[in-house]
């Protein structure tokens, strides 16, 4: 496969923190790559220098003569009021049919063709930046974090189309069900390093595991060989007749080399502390309505969930999963009916816009030492604070230095930490990597609580939902099936669709 991408001795640091430490990597065309690694490992970084978005500090990226390169916008360039088809065709300098037709196979019809771009939902905007991504005619794309606030059915359609693409391109995604689907290769950011394997990212994983296993194995015999040695050196140095045998030991010793194992290569691991275990039950809502003052978004809502369920609430974006949870969270009043939690019951919120009631004045560990329930150890809280990446001397940052995503993992952490029996979590997967993601599906999935989550990340779902609310035109409902027969109905509605786009 010719090469696109030629990535020669990158090097990028950012203040005493070194990125990518003489990176090199080739990506070619036709090669479909999942881009993976811990958060701050790079990839972003990576990406934003190959669309020449930065610069490296060292070594050079050389395009093919033969590239054309494409990548989804992270930020919004829609102006005001402008539809959506005078934003592709300004965009993309493409005709109104190419727009039309292009539109179409991520669904956008005809109706929102001619609506403003910024009266759509968040998924369907998103849509948009695909196509103009699209229209440009790229051989080879660039997708960071393209997963992140996608409702399941975009996410399904850009499976489909990713599937059928006829070029390369670099995908940045957590969502390991996503990477499976979609890509054939995979890279990783590590310790300043990149390493390209030509397999899934699950059989990646699995190459990677088993090389750790066979160096800690190899690692094992060569201090035991060392110990044998060195003990054969403590006894005889000082003997005449064997100081010789003994010199001779020690330079065995010194030759004996041990493979160096990553520390990134551990697995997080998470533990929420424990709740008292309940029976009965936690929520019931009787013709509960819900919206905002100006907009009904959803009516007549019946249900009853038991102590101990997870339950996970789906459905597209803009039909009002947010609005539901900020509901049962007392953050909006009920436009009719009620609702109840059972006796005792106290929830904590997590929401996609938490961070910002965070102090400023706070570092740290003191905001997840004042998040911590009574009881909590300092150890558990550290414990905590390491498994959302924060370890060592960063429990020690002022929250006022931190990311977005770092503010986002601290308020996950310090919730987490709350020892409340309710957890209703917005999106909590955001900000994190997959080794993270999953860390907390087990977590959660082992926890004895109850919990409302809103989540488009299948893995995490898979692991952690019980039971399953859609979201849907108004209404919200108890799905009746498991989360598997809710995707695949989901997958076969969109394939049906994209076959026959006129029906």
């Amino acid at each position: 496969m010719p090469a696109l991408l030629q990535i020669n001795n990158v090097s990028k640091r950012f203040g005493d923190r070194t990125v990518l430490d003489e990176a090199v990597v080739t990506l070619s065309t036709e090669q479909k790559t999942g881009f993976i690694g811990r958060n701050g490992a790079g990839k972003s970084t990576l990406c934003k220098m190959i669309i020449g978005h930065e610069l490296p500090d060292e070594g050079e990226i050389t395009p093919s003569a033969d590239l054309r390169l494409s990548y989804l916008e992270q930020h919004d360039t829609f102006r005001n009021d402008e539809t959506v088809e005078d934003y592709l065709m300004r965009a993309t300098g493409e005709e109104s049919w190419r727009c039309g037709q292009i539109a179409a196979r991520f669904q956008i019809s005809q109706g929102q063709m001619e609506s403003p771009v910024k009266n759509l939902s968040g998924g369907f905007q998103t849509r948009v930046k695909l196509t103009a991504m699209m229209l440009r005619d790229p051989n080879f794309l660039i997708l960071d974090e393209p997963s992140n606030y996608l409702d399941l059915k975009t996410l399904i359609l850009l499976e489909e189309f990713l599937q059928n693409f006829d070029g390369g391109f670099l995908i940045v995604s957590h969502d390991r069900e996503f990477l499976k689907k979609t890509c054939d290769h995979t890279l990783e950011a590590e310790e300043g390093e990149l390493t390209l394997y030509p397999g899934t990212v699950e059989e990646y994983l699995t190459f990677k595991a088993e090389q750790e296993t066979q160096a800690v194995s190899y690692n094992k015999g060569v201090e035991a060989k060392r110990k044998q040695l060195q003990k054969f050196v403590d006894r005889f140095r000082a003997k005449a007749s064997k100081a010789s045998q003994a010199r001779s030991k020690m330079k065995q010793i010194e030759r004996l080399q041990t493979i160096d194992i990553s520390k990134e290569t551990s697995r997080a691991h998470m533990k929420i502390p424990p709740v008292a275990p309940r029976s009965g039950q936690a929520f019931r809502c009787e013709q509960l309505g819900i919206g905002y003052p100006e907009k009904w978004v959803a009516g007549g809502i019946r249900m009853s969930i038991d102590h101990g369920a997870h339950v996970a609430v789906l459905g597209e974006n803009g039909q009002g999963k947010t609005t539901f949870l900020r509901t049962i969270a007392g953050n909006l009043p009920p436009k009719e009916g009620n609702f109840r939690w059972g006796y005792s019951c106290e929830a904590a919120y997590y929401a996609q816009h938490v961070a910002a009631a965070l102090q400023g004045s706070d570092n740290v560990l003191t905001h997840l030492e004042r998040s911590a329930a009574k009881g909590v150890a300092r150890q558990e809280i550290l414990a905590m604070a390491g498994s959302f990446l924060f370890k060592g001397n960063d429990v020690r940052k002022p929250i006022s230095v931190l990311s977005g995503g770092e503010c986002a993992r601290v308020c996950l952490a310090g919730l987490l930490l709350s020892k409340r029996s309710v957890l209703l979590l917005d999106e909590p997967t955001n900000h994190l990597d997959f080794d993270t993601v999953e860390a907390l599906g087990e977590a959660l999935r082992k926890f004895q609580g109850t919990v409302f989550f809103i989540s488009h990340d299948r893995t995490f779902v898979n692991m952690v939902a019980t039971q399953i609310v859609e979201v849907k035109q108004g209404l919200v409902v108890q799905y009746p099936g498991s989360y598997a027969e809710y995707v695949y109905h989901l997958e076969e509605d969109t394939r049906e669709k994209l076959e026959h786009p006129a029906d």
